[in-house]
């Protein structure tokens, strides 16, 4: 009874937290049941359910799918445009995503609501600076609620600070201390924790409501910055 109650607990704690930092938590397993919404680079809709992915240093290196008519598809990054996948078992937990009215209006309207608030993981290809040259890779956006003038996507490798656990399961992780992200159409680069403080003027620099009204760089309030440099961009 109080391991149950625990677990009560901890998933309650779960979902105030995701809340609180109004990012969807990253998604690694996915369910082989459900159907998985996938546009190709060409337009073509395939809608199936997944048989298995493939992970090349943490990145999706392709994707096998069985379409409704049995149909089987091998699916690479760059054959793909944007895909809602189906979060498995625990994976699923807090995914769902409610959008917030105070930030409608900052929302990518090309993004699918009904199925964010279902809990989908959404991927898209997108352009990456990795070193010194840009590469288009499958990235999962983790801010689609607020996404219009900045995207934060998942870091496959971030540590994260301490997390809380149970039975060797962990429930509520720590802070991530890396996102890629990029602001409207530029490309996305790697954004650590350890760097954020000379990276903060470059960044916010063209947004006086951020740079006064967070005179105290701290990595906790990435997310408070991205949101009022919304502000700044669309004020509308």
């Amino acid at each position: 009874m109080i391991k149950k109650t625990l677990l009560l607990m901890m998933l309650l704690f779960v979902c105030c937290t995701i809340n609180a930092q109004e990012l969807v938590s990253p998604s690694y397993g996915f369910s082989h049941s459900k159907t998985a919404y996938i546009t190709l680079a060409d337009g073509t809709e395939i809608n199936g359910t997944i048989k298995d992915i493939d992970r090349d240093k943490g990145l999706i290196e392709y994707i096998k799918l069985q379409d409704g008519a049995g149909k089987k598809h091998k699916l690479k990054p760059e054959d793909i445009k944007f895909m809602y996948l189906p979060p498995s078992g625990l994976d699923n937990l807090g995914k769902k995503l409610n959008f917030l009215e105070d930030f409608k209006k900052w929302n990518d309207t090309k993004l699918n609501q009904d199925f964010l608030n279902q809990g989908y993981a959404y991927f898209e290809t997108a352009d990456v600076k990795i070193k010194k040259r840009n590469e288009k890779l499958l990235m999962q956006l983790l801010n689609p609620g607020f996404s219009k003038e900045f995207r934060i996507y998942c870091d496959p490798y971030a540590k994260e600070t301490a997390s809380l656990g149970v039975g060797g399961v962990k429930f509520v992780g720590g802070d991530i201390k890396s996102y890629y992200v990029a602001k409207k159409d530029s490309p996305a680069f790697l954004l650590k924790k350890k760097d954020y403080k000379k990276e903060f003027q470059p960044l916010w620099g063209s947004c006086d409501k951020v740079i006064s009204g967070y005179p105290e760089i701290k990595w906790t309030e990435f997310v408070k910055h991205v949101i009022t440099y919304s502000e700044c961009v669309d004020p509308s």
